[in-house]
C-alpha cells in the first residue's frame, strides 16, 4: 500500500476507533447515571469527547501498531481498550437489572452505530451512488477508483466493521469484557466463586483467546454475514 494511502487509511481508522470507544464508554456512564449512580457523570464521562475516554496505550498505541503491522503483512491480533468507566453499583436502583443494562449499554451503542453505517452503505448501493466493485475493493483493502466516494466508502466500512467487532468482542464472557459482568446477574449465587476466579485471571485468559485466534474465529463468520447482507 502506498504511504499516502496508508496514512489516509490510518487517519480514518483512528477517527472511527476514537468515536467507537467514546460511544461505548459514554453509554456505560449514561446508563449508570440513569439507574441512580452519578459517579461517571460527575467525572464528565457522559460525553462523546474522546479526551474523556482515551487510554494512550490501549486506545492509540497498540491499535495503531496493529494497524500498521497488518498493512505491512505482519499478522498481529488487533486489540485495544478505552479508559474504564467508573461505576458504583451500591448506588444503583434495581441492582440486577441495572447491572445488565449498564454492562450491555456499550454493546448497544456500538451496535446502533454499526446499523446506521450499514443502512447508509446499503442505501448508497441501492441508489447507485456507489457500485459493488468499489465496495468490494474497499472491503478487501485494494483501494477504489480514486473518486471522492472512495474515502467516504472506506470511512463507512470502518465505522460498520469496527463497531460490529467491538459489540461482538464485548459479548464474550471473559473479564473484564462486558459479557462477563452480565453473568453475575443471570447465574446463581453459587457460581460467584468461579466468576471471581475468572475475574482474577481474566486478562490472561483474554490475551490467550485473542492470540490463539478465538476472537477472529468468532467474528469472521459475523463479518461474512454482514457483508452478504450488504451485497445481497
Amino acid at each position: 500500500m502506498p504511504d499516502s494511502a496508508l496514512f489516509g487509511n490510518l487517519i480514518f481508522f483512528i477517527i472511527v476507533l476514537l468515536f467507537a470507544v467514546s460511544a461505548h464508554e459514554a453509554a456505560h456512564a449514561w446508563m449508570s447515571h440513569r439507574y441512580g449512580d452519578d459517579t461517571a457523570y460527575l467525572l464528565g464521562r457522559v460525553t462523546l469527547n474522546p479526551a474523556a475516554h482515551t487510554d494512550p496505550i490501549g486506545t492509540l498505541l497498540i491499535p495503531v501498531i496493529g494497524f500498521v503491522a497488518a498493512s505491512a503483512g505482519v499478522t498481529i491480533p488487533l486489540i485495544g481498550w478505552g479508559k474504564p468507566t467508573p461505576v458504583n453499583p451500591l448506588r444503583w436502583r434495581d441492582k440486577d437489572r441495572a447491572n445488565v443494562m449498564v454492562s450491555l449499554a456499550g454493546i448497544m451503542a456500538n451496535t446502533l452505530i454499526a446499523i446506521v453505517a450499514f443502512a447508509v452503505l446499503k442505501a448508497m448501493l441501492v441508489g447507485g451512488v456507489i457500485d459493488r466493485g468499489l465496495l468490494l475493493n474497499v472491503m478487501l483493502g485494494r483501494g477504489g477508483d480514486g473518486s471522492y466516494l472512495e474515502p467516504l466508502t472506506l470511512f463507512l466500512n470502518y465505522m460498520l466493521m469496527m463497531n460490529a467487532s467491538l459489540a461482538v468482542f464485548n459479548l464474550l464472557p471473559f473479564p473484564p469484557l462486558d459479557g462477563s459482568k452480565v453473568l453475575y446477574s443471570i447465574l446463581p449465587a453459587s457460581a460467584e466463586p468461579v466468576l471471581e476466579g475468572l475475574e482474577r485471571h481474566g486478562y490472561i485468559i483474554l490475551l490467550i483467546a485473542v492470540y490463539m485466534g478465538l476472537t477472529g474465529a468468532i467474528f469472521g463468520p459475523v463479518a461474512m454475514f454482514i457483508y452478504r447482507l450488504l451485497l445481497a
